[in-house]
């Protein structure tokens, strides 16, 4: 049903991408608030427990159509990692929410893509050049300018926001390990039926049997996160992601007048500028990946599309004239098919 409100024309993937990452904007924007007023009454430990388990439930379908055969895997210990990373970071971006304000936490959080690239370049040696660590860098000094750490004490919800921030980054690079043989639903399914026993035991020490008033709501964070999460990946394969990532950013905005809504909490300058750099840096980094990965396909190409030249020379002819055989560099090229600059 969702979908059928994103649905234009196949010949505008561009708007179709833009729409698609807006509705994902909106629907995480009110997750985040849902768990913000949500943790007022549950402790976020029993909230996160909550989150995995119904997040279970749009699996379940594929589980038993695929009798169990889709969660073969022969990597069960990177996914009980990806979990117990997951599930802290989780952990502490529900105790966040529950102490800081939604926009804040929001605003660190957008630093993820840029702790990233810092971990592609330490963990899976991908190649990050100089002007991708400048926008690292840029996006670094906009988190230190919401947090503000000298000259005054440093929230506890502004360090949980930039662990939470932390972890995340580290569970987006297991993930890339294993997307390299798993499926996005082996993954996903994975994560939920190892993060659900395990958020169990702290949700246990805090726990108060919820009202159902209380379990709608934490049934309403888990659709929202998984309706979002749809929209998300849509949007990444209706356009290009530098493109569609702009529009990502409306999140802010959405749970900035959400929560002004529901709480009163007003954005400060500070976290609008900090917010400001950090976007900046982010959208750069996304447009470099996109220029690479086009870069790398054109590459591809090169051999078979050459003939279509004009100027080039005919396979025919090239194949009578004996050419020299590939050079090591063209049988050695980079592992993680990036060009960089």
């Amino acid at each position: 049903m969702i979908m059928h409100l994103f649905r234009v024309s196949p010949d505008n993937d561009a708007l179709r991408g833009a729409l698609l990452m807006t509705g994902a904007a909106i629907l995480f924007a009110a997750m985040a608030v849902f768990i913000r007023y949500i943790t007022r009454e549950v402790h976020p430990f029993e909230a996160a427990f909550f989150r995995n388990l119904f997040g279970l439930i749009p699996m379940i379908p594929w589980i038993l159509r695929d009798r169990f055969v889709g969660l073969r895997t022969l990597k069960l210990k990177l996914h009980f990692i990806r979990a117990v990373i997951g599930l802290a970071g989780m952990l502490c971006l529900f105790s966040a929410l529950a102490i800081a304000p939604a926009a804040q936490v929001i605003a660190i959080n957008f630093t993820v893509p840029i702790l990233t690239t810092i971990l592609a370049a330490l963990i899976l040696r991908e190649t990050v050049r100089a002007r991708r660590w400048s926008a690292v860098v840029l996006g670094f000094v906009g988190a230190m300018i919401i947090v503000r750490p000298i000259g005054q004490t440093l929230e506890t919800g502004a360090i949980l926001a930039l662990l939470a921030t932390l972890f995340t980054a580290c569970a987006v690079t297991t993930v890339k390990m294993l997307s390299r043989s798993e499926s996005a639903n082996a993954i996903v399914t994975w994560m939920g039926m190892i993060m659900t026993p395990l958020s169990l035991i702290p949700a246990l020490f805090y726990w108060q049997q919820p009202t159902w008033q209380q379990l709608a709501i934490l049934l309403a964070i888990a659709i929202l996160a998984t309706a979002g999460q749809q929209l998300f990946v849509r949007a990444n394969r209706a356009a290009d992601q530098s493109y569609v990532m702009a529009f990502d950013f409306l999140r802010l905005p959405f749970v900035a007048a959400l929560a002004f809504i529901m709480f009163g909490e007003t954005v400060d300058f500070w976290t609008w500028a900090g917010a400001s750099l950090i976007i900046g840096s982010t959208l750069y980094i996304a447009r470099r990946e996109a220029v690479l990965a086009r870069n790398e396909k054109r590459r591809r190409r090169m051999p078979t599309t050459a003939a279509a030249d004009s100027q080039a020379i005919p396979v025919t002819k090239a194949k009578t004239i004996n050419p020299p055989e590939d050079t090591p560099e063209d049988n050695t090229g980079n592992r993680t098919g990036r060009i960089d600059a």
